[in-house]
């Protein structure tokens, strides 16, 4: 399996493309939908979903976009649905609210599970930054994207709109049941791995120590 990382927009928001066959998963097309667009020719990738971890505008600008140049289902939890492609988007004054896509074809509540282009994937619902953050495993590849919930070494903030540091401490202990081996790819900079979160990171070990 392959994962590309484009880091896109005024914020570097990680755009995250997996594949293993010729479909991918477009993870967080967060702006600039033509260097996304240039990365699935090159690779002569079809896409089969579109997965959003939350509905920040630097991670959806580039989304009506793509599912226009390139169809295929759209993810996103009901939470974030909700008032994603609307004003305001709390990231503002940097960005305006993302266009609407056609459609949301996988509304997401959490615990849903999907096969696509030879991949299973597991919705995890992990609120805290946002009411419907919601961090993608896919259990055969042992990889999380972790979106704006969890990053190297920090956690996503919550004091924007619809932040909640309580729920987003219980969201990083449901993270922390999975095998600490799961590779993870964030919604901003680089890798890692949830034993070295586990291990390193003050955020998880505050959450876990509250148990």
């Amino acid at each position: 399996m392959t994962v590309r990382t484009i880091a896109v927009g005024d914020f570097l928001a990680n755009c995250l493309v997996a594949w293993k066959n010729a479909q991918a998963l477009v993870i967080d097309p967060g702006d600039e939908p033509r260097r996304i667009i240039e990365l699935l020719d090159a690779e002569k990738l079809t896409v089969a979903c579109y997965l959003l971890t939350h509905g920040h505008a630097d991670h959806a600008m580039a989304l009506a976009e793509l599912a226009r140049a390139r169809p295929a289902p759209v993810a996103l939890h009901a939470a974030d649905a909700a008032w994603a492609f609307e004003r305001p988007n709390p990231v503002l004054p940097f960005h305006p609210s993302p266009a609407r896509p056609d459609a949301i074809a996988r509304l997401l509540r959490g615990g849903e599970e999907f096969t696509d282009a030879g991949m299973r994937w597991t919705a995890i619902h992990t609120p805290g930054h946002t009411p419907g953050s919601v961090c993608y495993h896919l259990p055969d590849e042992g990889l999380l994207f972790t979106g704006d919930t969890l990053f190297a070494g920090s956690a996503g903030r919550t004091d924007l709109p619809g932040g909640d540091a309580a729920a987003l401490a219980a969201s990083l202990r449901k993270l922390a049941g999975l095998p600490d081996a799961t590779r993870l790819h964030c919604g901003h900079g680089p890798r890692t791995t949830l034993g070295a979160e586990k291990r390193d990171n003050p955020y998880v070990r505050a959450a876990l120590a509250r148990r």
